[in-house]
């Protein structure tokens, strides 16, 4: 499975950005076959990798408690695609984000599935 992501970038404290992550079309459908959770992780220069928010193949949502309230997660399954809203971006928010899809039903929270793909990571800079 290939996980292809777009959008990031630089935004100023309070602005918003959407992150998009999609499967490529030589991975077929599987978002609706062999994928279950799909996640949103980042890792920060000299900090652990951290699990920002993930949704089940059932829709249960869970986040980071630095991002409730202000990041949305959502998944097309039609699409093969998983989306990160981040809205009233803070510049602690700066990391790199990669997507993730793991076939068991819950994300890992370090991201140590043996059963999952990661997208390429994408910048996000929020200056204050």
């Amino acid at each position: 499975v290939e996980l292809v992501q777009s959008g990031g970038g630089l935004v100023q404290a309070g602005g918003s950005l959407k992150l998009s992550c999609a499967a490529s079309a030589a991975s077929g459908n599987v978002f609706s076959t062999i994928i279950n959770a799909v996640a949103w992780y980042r890792q920060a220069p000299g900090k652990q990798r951290e699990l920002v928010a993930s949704i089940t193949g059932h829709g249960i949502t869970n986040y980071a408690d630095s991002v409730k309230g202000r990041f949305t997660i959502s998944r097309d399954n039609v699409k093969n695609s998983m989306y990160l809203q981040m809205n009233n971006l803070k510049p602690e928010d700066t990391a790199v984000y990669y997507c993730n899809a793991d076939e068991n039903y819950y994300s890992d929270p370090l991201g140590l599935s043996s059963y999952d793909y990661w997208g390429q990571g994408t910048q996000v800079t929020v200056s204050s």
